[in-house]
């Protein structure tokens, strides 16, 4: 496979617009009409029991193929501003080691998938589906830190990187949480196309934390920033290409 350059990264951004723009609109048109609630959770005093108690109300009803369909038009925006208006400035950047479009655009997308995933296994409430948002954002935009405070640094400093990754289990850890209760307590009614969804898109997430690791420690091809680039975005079509489908076959499919 030839290096990359950056004619070749304004192709894969191109390419990256379509094929993100093109399932964001199949999904769209493909799926039938399956919402789940989203919710809140309040203290109300029970006069016959004399004791505050918490009550579940929903708030209104997410149509899970918008929330899909979103991601993937935040990915095709981000890729077509880059490959045109953004391009000139895109471009200095990744000489310089960054890519600040990259990260802001992986705050939103990247956390409505969780988001996506969460809901998935029963987490409903708005204030807890909120944290997962604002986690994976956290965690996305520390990969930003990371770069703009070791550009100029012949050894990295990998504070924000660690703390990307505290950041970023939280989410997974409290699914997991959802997975053992489900099975522990209820009838494990969980299907289990969810939970292939939580082992394949958990994997695809940390392969974005290692092609960081990689292109800071120089390993190979990746002594060449623009290969790390080129596996970001490889890397973001397929993590969301694979989450979107099996969600599909899993619940959208007429």
């Amino acid at each position: 496979m030839k290096p990359p350059t950056l004619p070749s990264l304004n192709q894969s951004n191109i390419f990256g617009a379509v094929l993100h723009a093109g399932q964001g609109v199949a999904i769209l048109m493909l799926s039938r009409d399956f919402r789940l609630p989203i919710t809140t959770t309040y203290l109300t005093y029970n006069f016959a029991t004399r004791h505050l108690e918490p009550v579940t109300r929903t708030l209104f009803h997410l149509q899970l193929s918008w929330l899909v369909a979103a991601f993937f038009f935040l990915s095709a925006l981000a890729h077509l501003l880059i490959a045109t208006k953004y391009r000139p400035t895109y471009e200095t950047n990744l000489k310089n080691g960054l890519n600040k479009a990259r990260w802001l655009e992986y705050s939103l997308s990247a956390s409505l998938m969780m988001v996506a995933i969460a809901m998935l296994v029963g987490i409903y409430d708005l204030g807890s589906l909120l944290m997962v948002f604002a986690l994976i954002a956290g965690m996305n935009l520390m990969g930003l830190v990371m770069e703009i405070t070791n550009r100029d640094r012949e050894n990295p400093n990998w504070l924000s990187f660690k703390i990307g990754c505290l950041l970023g289990i939280v989410p997974w850890v409290v699914i997991a949480i959802y997975f053992w209760a489900a099975n522990h307590y209820g009838s494990g009614d969980i299907p289990a196309f969810v939970y292939w969804i939580y082992g394949s898109i958990f994997l695809f997430f940390n392969c974005f934390a290692i092609n960081m690791w990689l292109q800071y420690r120089k390993i190979g091809p990746w002594k060449n920033y623009l290969y790390g680039e080129r596996v970001y975005i490889l890397l973001s079509l397929i993590a969301k290409s694979l989450l979107a489908w099996q969600v599909f076959a899993g619940t959208l499919r007429p």
